[in-house]
């Protein structure tokens, strides 16, 4: 395998979607891409509002060390990450480090509340649909795609 080949294998398996061409499927998958990317968002604009509250009140449970460091990553990694979720750019990327920031939530939630289903579920579901984009891509309206696209044209 030559330096190109391996290029870009690596390239397509980051930008490649491996899922369903059936149109129905894709423009459910943008769906679920856009909303969940917009609700996240949120999540991220709300700890800037607040950065010592969520330190107080997150950071402090998780025991984080530099925790106004954390509380920042966190928040600007929801906002960027969601938003190149959205436009389906590097979706795998943007997916996988969202699923790390969930991970985090859910941590917090099990370590404050144990088991307890309500306030664990909403991280829950976002940490699985994140898991599912980063396993599956952007799909086929995606920037990735039309960029693997032109790639493998070229």
């Amino acid at each position: 395998m030559t330096v190109t080949q391996s290029q870009r294998s690596i390239f397509s398996t980051i930008l490649q979607s491996d899922l369903s061409p059936n149109p129905t499927f894709q423009a459910a998958w943008l769906t679920a891409r856009v909303l969940v990317g917009a609700l996240m968002i949120h999540n991220g604009f709300s700890k800037l509002a607040d950065v010592q509250g969520f330190v107080d009140h997150v950071m402090s449970v998780i025991g984080f060390p530099f925790p106004l460091f954390f509380t920042y990553c966190a928040a600007y990694t929801e906002i960027a990450a969601s938003i190149l979720l959205i436009l389906g750019f590097l979706t795998r990327i943007s997916a996988l480090s969202l699923v790390f920031t969930m991970l985090i939530a859910v941590y917090f939630h099990v370590k404050g509340t144990g088991l307890q289903i309500a306030p664990l579920e909403t991280a829950s579901l976002y940490l699985l649909c994140y898991l599912l984009f980063t396993v599956g891509g952007g799909g086929n309206f995606s920037i990735d795609h039309l960029l693997s696209r032109d790639r493998t044209n070229s």
